[in-house]
């Protein structure tokens, strides 16, 4: 079992760095600076607050401002790590922080769009991602820094096309095709907190760079 996820690992690894060599094409002459992957990591987690509040606060229901924010939101998820590879701007508080503003991006959607129709895969998804912050707040008590994995980024792009895509057509119930994509993300995710407890328990006590 665990040669398989380490060889499904390497391909997906494979295949995440292929889209870094993409970006990079036009990251590297074109991206302005000033603007460093951290900034696009904190506009992200403001969207998600403003998406909170603009959905249960306010119960604004314009569909063309819920999708931007969140399209753009989602696009930050994108860029800002290859820009920190391609920019040699790799920080750990931008890896700590990455993860924490993509649940924030993506909980108040999810909330949205599943409390109606599909509670259980909201509670599914909810659990998850509480299980996956605690392990990681484990882990740096343990003096293990754990950065989020290739099953954990392709959750999460799972997860940003679809609900962009229920969106579209809302307040229809999603389509179960969407809906199925949607289990499949939660998939990635179990198997994303299944490789981090290995890293945790193979690097023990001994801090990881």
């Amino acid at each position: 079992m665990n040669n398989f996820l380490s060889e499904t690992k390497s391909f997906l690894e494979k295949i995440d760095k292929l889209r870094d060599r993409v970006l990079f094409i036009f990251i590297k002459p074109y991206w302005p600076r000033q603007i460093l992957p951290n900034h696009l990591t904190i506009i992200r987690i403001l969207i998600g607050i403003y998406l909170f509040i603009l959905l249960f606060y306010y119960n604004n229901n314009n569909k063309i401002l819920i999708i931007t924010a969140f399209c753009l939101g989602a696009l930050t998820d994108l860029l800002d790590g290859s820009i920190a590879r391609c920019l040699k701007k790799e920080t750990k508080l931008g890896a700590m922080i990455d993860p924490i503003a993509d649940r924030i991006l993506i909980i108040p959607i999810a909330a949205y769009i599943l409390f109606i129709y599909h509670r259980w895969l909201l509670l599914s998804l909810m659990l998850l991602e509480i299980i996956n912050a605690l392990i990681s707040v484990y882990a740096l008590g343990k003096n293990v820094f754990v950065q989020s994995n290739v099953f954990g980024k392709i959750k999460m792009v799972m997860q940003s096309i679809v609900f962009a895509a229920i969106l579209v057509f809302w307040p229809k119930a999603p389509n179960m095709f969407f809906v199925y994509l949607l289990w499949i993300s939660v998939v990635f995710l179990v198997i994303s907190i299944y490789v981090k407890l290995l890293e945790v328990k193979k690097y023990g006590g001994k801090p990881t760079h």
